[in-house]
């Protein structure tokens, strides 16, 4: 699965079912931590690792289609695969809508769930790698100064350094220095690409 520790976590009141999903997983080499009830799981502690959550949509107590709402309303973005022995299309079409990587309805083969968690593991490992870049190029952004800002703002819409010094009345070769070293912190080799980190931050540059 190509990650040294990725978590699958198992949320069926059916030991035995349980318990059969965990052969599954072992046989590739992953292991479950399994949960009766959704609120069992709730009052655990999510893993660090690439995470998948294997769901029971029926179930006493809370179901699994309400635990995805509310995963979704805390901004906690697990991959979700839905198992259920009664599926019906409303109800799949809402596990889908919802984000859910896979609804299997049992009996289904082991290498169909195999491939499935094979798919949400791969999600979350995509989905942390997006956060760890974007946390990092905050941090570097963080570090420009209120005019190196400015001048950012004015050089994604497309000002030349004579522009933007007449805009905020500075000398041609200060607003040089400024952009040098705006590019310097956010690690920027080129317009284009200081352009895609304005964009993974979601700064939108001012109009000429």
């Amino acid at each position: 699965m190509g990650e040294a520790n990725p978590n699958v976590l198992v949320i069926d009141d059916d030991s035995e079912f349980r318990n059969a999903v965990a052969r599954v997983l072992r046989t590739v080499g992953l292991h479950a931590r399994e949960f009766s009830s959704v609120a069992d799981f709730l009052e655990a502690d999510l893993p660090d690792g690439p995470t998948c959550l294997i769901l029971d949509v029926r179930m006493p107590g809370r179901s699994g289609l309400e635990l995805q709402r509310d995963l979704a309303a805390a901004n906690r973005q697990v991959p979700i695969i839905f198992i259920t022995a009664h599926a019906d299309v409303p109800m799949t079409v809402q596990a889908m809508k919802g984000g859910a990587i896979e609804f299997l309805t049992k009996p289904f083969r082991g290498q169909d769930l195999l491939d499935a968690v094979e798919a949400g593991l791969a999600r979350d490992r995509a989905h942390r790698e997006n956060e760890r870049i974007l946390a990092a190029l905050r941090e570097r952004f963080d570090k420009l100064s209120p005019r190196e800002r400015e001048i950012m703002l004015q050089v994604l819409a497309g000002r030349v350094n004579k522009q933007i010094a007449h805009d905020i009345g500075l000398a041609k070769s200060t607003v040089k220095v400024h952009r040098s070293n705006l590019m310097r912190k956010l690690k920027a080799r080129s317009l284009a690409e200081l352009g895609r980190m304005a964009n993974i931050l979601n700064i939108r540059p001012q109009q000429p």
